[in-house]
């Protein structure tokens, strides 16, 4: 028993740091589906987005192997039936310290026989500065005929800057994959994936 809890113990020690949750939100109209079916789609990037830049390449390629997964067919933006549009917003933020890095505290008391003085010291250990990363996701499939929106959705997500999860290699799958999870979702609601 105690080798199993110790080996339960160490491997989580050993783990890398679970990313932190994406929240999802989605819309579409009860035509939907029906108007989508499994057709074929062209991911593109949205405007304004430099569409040849390596970074937007893997969002791209993340949003076609979900829809991929979900059995849409794929094809060149003058021949598909809908079209995925891909925007991806990034920022870092950094956070000061709220208090300098040493603290000084003094303290006394007198009262007959007794007195004392006492005086205490702290050093704040937290570091410099604090980054997050935002990062959104949002796609819109649109009826590459009409122009109509037929599903949105945005995934977003805060990671430290340094951790492994923050990297676009390994947030755009993440996003991508929480956005299409459960396809088409819930209209209006939003909802955490883990």
């Amino acid at each position: 028993m105690r080798a199993r809890l110790l080996l339960a113990v160490l491997a989580l020690a050993a783990a890398p740091a679970l990313a932190a949750p994406v929240e999802v939100t989605r819309f579409h109209t009860p035509e939907t589906i029906t108007t989508l079916g499994r057709s074929a789609v062209a991911v593109v990037a949205a405007s304004g987005t430099d569409a040849t830049s390596l970074e937007t390449r893997v969002w791209l390629q993340a949003v076609e192997a979900e829809l991929a997964a979900l059995h849409f067919g794929a094809a060149t933006p003058g021949a598909a039936d809908a079209m995925a549009e891909v925007r991806v917003e990034r920022e870092v933020e950094r956070t000061e310290r709220q208090r300098g890095p040493v603290s000084v505290g003094v303290g006394g008391a007198t009262g007959g026989w007794n007195s004392g003085v006492g005086v205490g010291l702290g050093f704040n250990l937290g570091g410099g500065p604090r980054a997050r990363v935002h990062t959104r996701l949002t796609v819109i499939l649109r009826s590459r005929t009409t122009g109509l929106s037929l599903w949105e959705g945005r995934a977003e997500n805060v990671e430290r800057e340094k951790a492994k999860a923050a990297s676009v290699d390994q947030a755009a799958p993440r996003l991508a994959h929480a956005l299409f999870s459960g396809f088409p979702g819930t209209s209006g609601a939003t909802i955490t994936v883990k």
